[in-house]
């Protein structure tokens, strides 16, 4: 069995390796936060009898245009900070924002991710107008949200059922595959390869950011659950309202924390109608004064919004350790609930911090850990995910399963989704060439 590293510089030959069958691992900028990519050798259980490929995408040339609708058409590695600085310039900007914004897009849609902006925007998915992506012998197909999913599988039907529980959620424990976008969408790459992508945009209006400084969520949970039930029925103005924690600053520069020893909520607000929020939400609020709402500069809150995530990679590369960490979201009456556990896992003696997209009740909570400490940081996440499948939440509702969350979605799958996942494996992928060892590739 021999190990090989490729990178593709044109589509042609992307496709030439495609129709050889061999089993791949395609990535681009490697930002996934649920692929320890300096530990692929360790954790990828590599087939014995087969060759095995690595595949660099982030090479492919890139393409983009807006369309007549507004709509931008992409093609090949184009990064979200590639496609905002380009659609800036024709007035338009993106709906979806995740907070590493050098990822490709076109992973992105593979892992459904969504970041701040859902809250406002709503997901991903729904934004994907259409796709085109090559199959396994390198063919190029397109697929259009206006069409419905279609599969000969008996699962289909009862798996659509099941998923209505999950229908408001970013992402549920398993695809959705109700439109024929959704065979690429959030399937991370286990049945083709994304190649071009036509997405909403939106008119690129004047945004206003504040925050606003809280108690630490350890303490009291008034003030946050104050704020995240106001802004609710603002989404038409309001396009995202996210957390940092206290702990958050301790990864930051000096210069760039906020507050002292306090929490921060953020909102990216429309600033003509900044005013009204202002009335109607901030002045209104009993646990806020005035005078703990600051406006920040955008570029400054993007950086320091990204700058945390970073830094906890950076801190557990060096620590070395696997990340542990969740992205759990539940719904509005079982967030008190989610909080609380958060609460009880943070007073087993491990350095953490709490931050994420606190509007749609969807947080990341992550222990930073030495490789003593993993173990009871890892019984304290199970313990949470055994909570969120008890409160009918999704335990990943934006960065995928990738490898290192694969044993904690198993209780979610059942015999319909198993069922529908090994029919369109054996439909879409009949050589198991596409990331052979992802979620969908469960033994039934």
């Amino acid at each position: 069995m021999a190990f090989t590293t490729k990178t593709f510089y044109s589509l042609e030959d992307l496709t030439s390796h495609l129709r050889l069958h061999q089993p791949s691992f395609y990535y681009s900028s490697q930002t996934s936060t649920v692929i320890p990519y300096d530990k692929l050798n360790s954790l990828l259980p590599w087939p014995l009898d087969q060759d095995y490929f690595l595949c660099d995408l982030s090479k492919l040339p890139n393409h983009m245009e807006v369309k007549e609708n507004g709509n931008l058409l992409l093609r090949g590695a184009v990064s979200w900070e590639e496609a905002k600085k380009f659609l800036r310039s024709k007035g338009r900007t993106l709906k979806t924002s995740p907070t590493e914004q050098l990822a490709l897009i076109t992973a992105g849609i593979a892992t459904s991710c969504t970041g701040e902006r859902c809250f406002g925007f709503g997901t991903m998915r729904s934004q994907v107008v259409s796709l085109k992506y090559l199959n396994f012998n390198g063919e190029e197909n397109e697929l259009k949200r206006e069409d419905d999913f279609k599969t000969t599988s008996p699962f289909l039907a009862p798996y659509q059922n099941d998923f209505k529980t999950y229908k408001t959620f970013k992402n549920a424990p398993y695809p959705r595959f109700e439109k024929a976008t959704d065979l690429m969408i959030g399937t991370e790459g286990q049945m083709g390869i994304v190649s071009e992508v036509e997405i909403e945009t939106v008119e690129n209006y004047p945004v206003t950011y504040v925050f606003m400084l809280l108690p630490r969520w350890e303490e009291t949970l008034e003030a946050h659950m104050e704020i995240y039930h106001a802004v609710q029925s603002h989404r038409d103005v309001i396009m995202s309202c996210e957390l940092l924690d206290s702990n958050c600053m301790n990864y930051l520069k000096p210069d760039e924390k906020l507050g002292d020893n306090q929490d921060v909520i953020f909102l990216e607000v429309k600033s003509d109608r900044f005013e009204d929020i202002y009335g109607d939400v901030l002045c209104n609020l009993k646990h806020v004064s005035p005078e703990a709402v600051f406006e920040i500069a955008e570029n400054k809150f993007h950086h320091v919004r990204a700058g945390v995530p970073r830094a906890i990679f950076e801190e557990n590369s060096k620590m070395g350790v696997v990340k542990v960490g969740t992205d759990c979201q539940v719904v509005a009456e079982k967030f008190p609930e989610l909080l609380k556990f958060y609460r009880e896992a943070s007073k087993i003696g491990v350095r953490y911090c709490l931050f994420g997209h606190f509007g749609d009740a969807h947080l990341h909570y992550n222990y930073m850990p030495t490789k003593d400490e993993t173990a009871k940081c890892l019984d304290m996440i199970q313990a949470l995910y055994n909570k969120v499948y008890e409160w009918k939440g999704s335990p990943f509702a934006e960065h995928g399963i990738g490898l290192i969350k694969q044993k904690y979605i198993k209780k979610f799958h059942g015999p319909n989704q198993l069922g529908l996942f090994h029919d369109l494996k054996k439909e879409h992928d009949p050589y198991n060439q596409f990331f052979p060892q992802g979620f969908m590739g469960q033994i039934i």
